[in-house]
């Protein structure tokens, strides 16, 4: 489990894709997102397949977010060369968490005890 932070303010719980699969996969077949999803290494997507739109944040590799899109299902994405990764959610999550353009965002790890 680990948590999207914005600006130092924690705002959703985060999948993370650390395989190619997993990244491959995305949020494919999901007719729902509860959270959100990182893509690390990404610099494009595409919503081929989708069921829902998404928003796609796209970050460099300091964490600054570059762009803040919303796709719609069935549509390939722009590259962004500069960005080293990226993150999915539900379409109006992201502005709903105040994630934009120039905004700073890392991925915290929770510790789970049981």
């Amino acid at each position: 489990m680990a948590t999207l932070v914005c600006d130092g303010n924690e705002v959703c719980e985060l999948e993370v894709a650390r395989s190619f699969g997993a990244r491959l996969r995305g949020l494919l077949g999901r007719d729902a997102i509860h959270g959100a999803l990182v893509l690390p290494g990404a610099r494009s997507v595409h919503t081929i397949g989708m069921r829902v739109p998404i928003d796609v944040a796209f970050v460099d590799g300091r964490g600054m977010v570059l762009d803040v899109v919303t796709m719609a299902p069935n549509r390939l994405g722009r590259t962004r060369w500069r960005a080293r990764a990226v993150v999915e959610a539900a379409a109006g999550a992201l502005a709903a968490h105040g994630v934009v353009a120039g905004s700073v965002i890392e991925v915290r790890s929770v510790i789970e005890v049981r």
